[in-house]
């Protein structure tokens, strides 16, 4: 999930770069996104695993 947020960041900053602010915000946003839903299930994960004791 982080990869595909990173992936979308570059897009983004190449896009912009170039000219194309429509399409580098479109790509910032879904960046944006994926990140948040890395966070949220990298902390799920983090207290699930503290939850069990493992």
């Amino acid at each position: 999930m982080l990869h595909y947020a990173v992936v979308f960041f570059v897009i983004a900053l190449i896009a912009a770069v170039l000219g194309f602010g429509g399409l580098a915000a479109g790509a910032a946003e879904i960046a944006k996104v994926l990140f948040v839903v890395f966070l949220v299930m990298a902390i799920a994960s983090f207290l699930i695993n503290l939850i069990k004791g493992r």
